[in-house]
């Protein structure tokens, strides 16, 4: 008992040390702010520190030039992992204040965190370094290996990295992520895992738009799309067409009961320089997230019907690039039962007076009276993990195994995986009010507010690590588990393989900074645009 209580001295200590460092990394990822697939900097600034601390790094792993995989071995005994998270959302650009506005140089359209991604990456990089820093101090023997993880927004990278058998060899995985929804708030989930989530691009492409028009016409037009004569439908018209035609059909494209989304964006569109020749290229994005792999599979045949109908009544041709297939969670109750017993040693998140007077000020900004504890009462509390699900299941059907998305679970086919969630700041309901989102976007830039959070996820993770290591019949049972719960394992009789049989999709246009003379902007920059 003594010496476990000086491992886990060793493990708060090295994160009370380095707390300057947390937060300061926290910021500067922050800062960045860079979307999906365009991390460049946010990469760079993991593997650095990674490669400091003597961890051997995979840069651009699985052909993601902004993913990496590291590692660090401390002789024989268990691989244990974690990884970061780091892209921000377009359209959500705020400053660490307590008023609307942007970072400062950039336009409120630019990106931002919203999770934040950015407090979620430096906190599992801190409970990493811990424990490495108590297994050197105490001779604790096994591996440490940290994932980098680009495009979480659009269930990116673990699809790929699983595909590529990057989680194949590890015994525990830790996913943590910020309380985004209650009752998952200072605990881990239990039974009711994210589900699938498909994500795809159908492009439409105008090659013969002169084929539109009738020989009769061709002979007595010199420029054949001469638009005294016919204007040509072309690929604006097919995106179009798909996307209100699924508008209309979502009821019958989706179920009816249980949660379910399916959300599009247009990527990208037009490249016409004339109103009077059609648009020769447009592209369409889809995220659907439903409790099952079936269920999106059904999703996907209506869209592939509706995309070839707009492409026939447009004189265009279609093609479908995968961007996400991620299957459904599998729960793992030894993993997760030692990761809740870390948190409640930690404990939950603590705001100090700064904190409090800083969401006072925000209150006031907000045309609200100053209040005694102006934070959420849950996100100072720890509610067990069956006590959770319990709520979540009374607005679920009973058939429902799965709720929310996110890309996790694709580990969890893999690896034993636990997941974790700390509390980050939320304010204290106001009957008859709502607060604004960039509130909730400034609250994870203010060290004194975020940084709570990431020091309690870097202690329990340092601390669920090294449990591991000194309890090996733990992981003894959660592998058991995993065993079971796939069949056999990898490769298992119930065991899901990886859905991932595309290239990285990091080729489109997806949304991102540009550099100009003036310093980094956004594309869309300009307030006079608009």
């Amino acid at each position: 008992m003594r010496e476990e209580e000086e491992i886990e001295k060793t493990i708060f200590d090295w994160v009370f040390d380095h707390s300057d460092n947390l937060s300061q990394w926290s910021q500067k990822i922050w800062n960045l702010a860079e979307p999906a697939w365009r991390e460049y900097q946010s990469a760079k600034f993991f593997i650095r520190i990674l490669k400091e601390n003597g961890f051997e790094v995979e840069e651009n792993s699985a052909g993601m030039p902004t993913a990496f995989f590291a590692k660090w071995h401390n002789g024989d005994g268990p691989n244990l992992a974690s990884y970061a998270e780091y892209d921000a959302v377009p359209g959500q650009c705020q400053a660490a204040t307590i008023f609307e506005t942007p970072r400062e140089g950039l336009s409120k359209h630019a990106c931002g965190h919203t999770d934040p991604h950015s407090a979620l990456g430096i906190a599992t990089l801190g409970g990493l370094l811990a424990a490495k820093a108590t297994m050197e101090k105490h001779n604790l023997k096994g591996s440490l290996f940290f994932t980098g993880e680009p495009a979480e927004k659009l269930r990116g990278s673990k699809p790929i990295h699983a595909a590529q058998g990057y989680y194949n060899d590890l015994d525990a995985m830790i996913s943590f992520h910020p309380c985004y929804m209650l009752p998952w708030c200072n605990t881990v989930r239990w039974d009711i895992h994210c589900g699938a989530a498909f994500a795809l691009i159908y492009r439409f492409e105008c090659k013969e738009s002169d084929s539109w028009l009738s020989t009769d016409t061709l002979q007595n037009t010199p420029i054949p799309q001469s638009h005294a004569e016919v204007r040509p439908p072309g690929a604006n018209d097919a995106l179009f067409l798909m996307y209100s035609n699924s508008r209309s059909l979502k009821d019958s494209m989706l179920p009816h009961s249980g949660s379910w989304s399916m959300n599009e964006v247009i990527l990208s569109s037009g490249q016409s320089t004339a109103d009077n020749l059609p648009a020769k290229l447009s592209e369409l994005q889809y995220m659907i997230r439903v409790p099952t792999i079936e269920q999106a599979e059904r999703v996907v045949r209506f869209l592939d019907n509706n995309a070839n109908a707009a492409a026939q009544m447009t004189n265009c041709k279609f093609k479908k690039y995968w961007v996400s297939k991620s299957r459904p969670g599998l729960p793992n109750h030894e993993i997760s039962k030692l990761v809740f017993n870390s948190l409640k040693t930690v404990g939950a998140p603590v705001w100090g007076k700064k904190a409090t007077k800083i969401a006072n000020d925000i209150r006031r900004n907000l045309g609200l009276p100053k209040i005694k504890k102006p934070f959420l009462d849950q996100a100072k509390m720890i509610i067990d993990p069956k006590v959770a699900d319990d709520i979540v299941k009374k607005d679920l059907p009973s058939s429902q195994l799965n709720f929310t998305s996110d890309d996790y679970t694709e580990m969890c086919w893999h690896v034993p995986t636990a997941r974790l969630y700390i509390a980050r700041p939320m304010l204290a309901p106001e009957k008859g009010f709502s607060y604004p989102n960039w509130v909730m976007n400034a609250l994870g830039g203010i060290p004194e507010m975020i940084d709570p959070m990431t020091i309690t996820a870097a202690k329990t993770i340092g601390l669920s690590f090294v449990k591991m290591l000194i309890y090996p019949e733990k992981l003894k049972k959660a592998k058991a588990e995993f065993v079971r719960r796939t069949g056999g394992g990898i490769n298992g009789s119930k065991w899901i393989p990886p859905l991932c049989n595309y290239k990285p999709p990091i080729h489109f246009a997806w949304p991102d900074y540009i550099k100009t003379k003036n310093g980094k902007e956004w594309a869309l920059s300009s307030e006079e645009y608009y």
